[in-house]
């Protein structure tokens, strides 16, 4: 890559590291001259034949801001073919006026700079290295990464082409003339929100989108993006789109600008999985601040560790009883759930009518009948005894009321006789 053009200094890889190896700081910088102006983070040299390829350009083309060279099995089998690149795929369309270089050995010598000078010309962005390798230029890295990009696929495409075809007589040729290359700039369609898009230039875009995949998988590239992917939409939140939820955090901002810092945003985020199993819509958003610093949106908190309720307004929580202890509506919901999941049959939580009566009576033979298992369990346990023989009726009537059922019973029995 060329880093200025007023002293023809450009950056080249060290001779000796592996690509992978390669960072920012292990590039050389070096002269047009061959001298070296910045050795960078190694005691390596810069390869011979890499330099005066990369200088040669670089002295005939002073459009070209970045180079880059290659070795791949398809493209050097491409090189070595007469028929060299065919238009066969729209890759090998988009690269425009394809040069080619004939094999000299090793590119150490000097008079070999002003052959490839002239075999590039002024304007190809392409240049095929017979019998060795694949070369090409850009006015940008985006643009030169372009062009490599797709020579690489256009290589390869005719490689596996050729050999499932038996031979170039067999196939289906495209005319370059034909085919012209159009306006890159997306249009939108006009309508409201709608911004204007840059005028993306040959391989940005392309580029672009790997970087950004450089940076979603943390690498942090640090490149600055033209036009960012995602639209900033504020979204408006409904009772509809997100349930209510039965815990909620309001926390105050760091500072007047209302951005939180990145330990406060730590600490939020901990909170938010320590309750998470309380949560059933959006608890985890932060509240916002009122003109006096008050919080108008603060919600009742409830935690798992901890022994009391915070609330921070007045609205009254629809889901837990009021005047309860939160450890016992946790251990009631744990109860309840261990149940479920056994599958054990439970009357559900016990009613709290009967909590403070007391019923002490004397336990003798019969069958122990109660209202609620829940209530069987508590240490008072009322035992209501009943008679296996069943309730008398007549036990509250008079010996004159006797006698005249017991006549009534017997002049039935009777009959009409």
């Amino acid at each position: 890559a060329r880093v200025n053009s007023e002293q023809e200094h450009f950056l080249i890889v060290p001779f000796g590291l592996l690509y992978s190896e390669v960072t920012a700081s292990s590039l050389v910088k070096i002269n047009i001259q061959g001298d070296v102006v910045d050795r960078g983070s190694t005691n390596l040299g810069v390869n011979q034949a890499g330099f005066t390829l990369h200088s040669a350009i670089y002295a005939a083309r002073p459009d070209v801001k970045c180079i880059v060279h290659i070795h791949t099995p398809a493209g050097a089998a491409v090189s070595a073919m007469k028929c060299g690149l065919l238009p066969i795929s729209p890759e090998a369309l988009s690269l425009g006026e394809v040069a080619y270089h004939d094999y000299h050995g090793i590119l150490v010598d000097d008079e070999e700079k002003v052959i490839i000078q002239k075999n590039l010309g002024p304007k190809s962005k392409v240049l095929i290295l017979r019998n060795h390798g694949l070369v090409s230029v850009g006015e940008t890295v985006e643009e030169a990464f372009y062009y490599i990009h797709n020579l690489v696929l256009a290589c390869e495409i005719q490689v596996r082409t050729l050999a499932s075809a038996g031979g170039p007589d067999n196939l289906v040729l495209l005319d370059p003339g034909k085919y012209k290359a159009k306006s890159r700039s997306p249009e939108s369609p006009a309508g409201e929100g709608t911004v204007s898009h840059p005028k993306w230039q040959i391989g940005e875009q392309e580029f672009e989108a790997l970087m950004r995949m450089l940076d979603n998988l943390g690498y942090r590239t640090g490149y600055p993006y033209r036009c960012p992917a995602l639209r900033e939409k504020s979204k408006k939140y409904s009772d509809v789109e997100i349930p209510a939820s039965v815990t909620g955090y309001s926390f105050t901002s760091d500072g007047e600008s209302g951005t939180c810092s990145p330990l406060r945003h730590s600490f939020q985020k901990q909170q938010r999985e320590k309750t998470r199993w309380l949560n059933s819509g959006r608890g985890d958003d932060a509240s916002e601040e009122g003109q006096n610093g008050s919080s108008p949106k603060s919600k009742t908190k409830w935690t798992k560790e901890d022994g009391h309720r915070t609330a921070t307004s007045a609205v009254p929580n629809l889901f837990v009883p009021l005047n309860t202890n939160p450890k016992e509506v946790q251990e009631m919901r744990n109860k309840i759930r261990e149940q479920n999941l056994q599958d054990i049959k439970t009357a559900g939580p016990q009613s709290q009518v009967l909590s403070g009566v007391v019923v002490d009576r004397s336990l003798v033979q019969g069958e122990l009948v109660t209202a609620s298992k829940a209530i069987i369990e508590k240490e008072y346990q009322p035992k209501v005894i009943v008679s296996t023989t069943g309730p008398n009726p007549f036990n509250k009537l008079t010996d004159r009321e006797l006698e005249e059922y017991r006549k009534e019973v017997e002049r039935k029995q009777k009959g009409p006789e």
